[in-house]
């Protein structure tokens, strides 16, 4: 994914802004996965943080409001073709904004803490979700390339990239606590 960052913009418009604007955009290529449980994840984890997040209804992408910890983001996520890779757009945006934002959003919000885990050349984010969600925790490694060769850490269990019902905008209307018998107990 490229990084483009845009300095302070405004000067023309003799100070009254002042706005420092991060925006990243190109293919996400990334493989989910469910996770053991037993929390090993969490012992392996070198960071951790709060995210809630919500989801503005449109048919054509998919757009989402997060807040993590202290920093608030803009994303627009394209549809997948392979269920692996799709484009995605993401824009730090002000607190406020976030907040405001959060009021457009359709079917409640997202709740849970993610743990990065360092696993040879990548890092496995694993998400531990609460509310409706309690009990799942999945994790997922972003990559360059469809191919690309990567290390599982030994938590991780089952792949279930492309599984629309582990997709957190999709986990807004059938959440875990509806289907959590489907999967494997070690994993719920």
């Amino acid at each position: 994914m490229g990084v483009r960052r845009i300095g302070s913009v405004g000067s023309h418009l003799h100070g009254l802004f002042n706005i420092h604007v991060t925006i990243m955009s190109g293919i996400e290529i990334e493989r989910k996965f469910l996770v053991k449980k037993g929390g090993a994840y969490k012992s392996a984890a070198f960071s951790s943080s709060h995210i809630v997040q919500g989801y503005i209804p449109c048919n054509a992408a998919t757009v989402r409001i997060r807040i993590r910890d202290e920093k608030a983001y803009l994303t627009i996520k394209g549809k997948s073709k392979d269920g692996i890779g799709r484009y995605e757009f993401e824009k730090e945006i002000e607190m406020e904004e976030a907040r405001n934002l959060m009021n457009l959003c359709s079917g409640g919000v997202i709740d849970k803490r993610r743990y990065l885990v360092k696993s040879g050349n990548h890092v496995f984010e694993v998400d531990e979700f609460y509310g409706d969600n309690e009990g799942l925790v999945m994790a997922e490694v972003e990559l360059g390339a469809v191919d690309e060769p990567y290390e599982k850490p030994d938590f991780i269990g089952p792949e279930v990239t492309g599984d629309k019902r582990f997709y957190n905008k999709h986990m807004l209307k059938y959440p875990f606590s509806l289907w959590r018998e489907d999967i494997p107990q070690d994993y719920r």
